[in-house]
């Protein structure tokens, strides 16, 4: 939860290391971090491997913060259970007492996807008042791309639809949050945005907790700046093969 604010265990920092090296190649933009301890050491140990970005600014924000869950946190996950059983009801929905339900948490995820979509119009708009579209796109490095888990499909998927790299946005963002927050998020993305999934995923897989470092990867596109019709994209969910 919030309230607990351990940094991260021996194996917390293994972790973190496997998922720098698996990243390692992959050129963010900008990097956002949950302002919890644990992620903002997963988020500078992740970047502190990559070969393009070790000096990035991590930019940390409330919003990505874990689910709070109220007079449970610092408690075994045993504890919440029972609570849960005891109103007759069943984790993830069940909220305790001074916790966050679902709904609270799926609106600070909406909230925070909302700015990054913001964000990255804005970028766009920047880069396109300072160069040329031929000045943009060389910008626009092979590296940034260089994503491990797939056969670089992104890459094609990010350069070819519609043709002009005027319309292609060239954010690629990092972001480092926690387990239950991000289930929610992805909950979002699938529930109000359509969110387009791989073939081969599972209900189960998709209603599951990530991994701790768990990779998940969603491509957005904003025609023509449009932010009221992200198109969502999912790559990946929770890849863990660095572990």
């Amino acid at each position: 939860g919030q309230g607990v604010d351990e940094p991260l265990s021996a194996t917390g920092f293994r972790q973190a290391d496997a998922a720098g090296l698996f990243l390692s190649n992959v050129k963010f933009t900008h990097v956002f971090s949950s302002d919890l301890l644990r992620a903002k050491q997963t988020a500078a140990t992740i970047l502190g491997k990559n070969k393009f970005c070790k000096d990035l600014e991590i930019k940390y924000d409330a919003r990505l913060r874990e689910r709070k869950y109220g007079v449970a946190e610092g408690k075994p996950l045993t504890e919440l259970k029972a609570m849960a059983k005891a109103a007759g009801e069943q984790c993830p929905s069940f909220t305790p007492a001074g916790g966050e339900t679902l709904d609270e948490v799926k609106e600070r995820a909406r909230d925070f996807f909302e700015f990054l979509c913001q964000l990255a119009v804005e970028l766009e708009q920047k880069e396109q008042d300072a160069h040329s579209t031929a000045g943009r796109s060389s910008g626009t490095s092979e590296e940034q791309f260089v994503f491990p888990w797939t056969n670089h499909c992104s890459e094609a998927e990010l350069s070819s639809d519609h043709g002009g790299a005027s319309e292609t946005l060239d954010a690629n963002i990092l972001v480092v949050s926690h387990g239950a927050y991000m289930r929610n998020w992805i909950g979002y993305f699938v529930s109000d945005l359509n969110c387009t999934l791989p073939a081969n995923l599972t209900k189960s897989q998709l209603s599951s907790v990530s991994p701790n470092t768990g990779v998940s990867h969603f491509l957005i596109k904003l025609e023509n700046g449009n932010l009221l019709k992200p198109e969502v994209t999912c790559v990946c969910l929770n890849q863990d093969s660095h572990l």
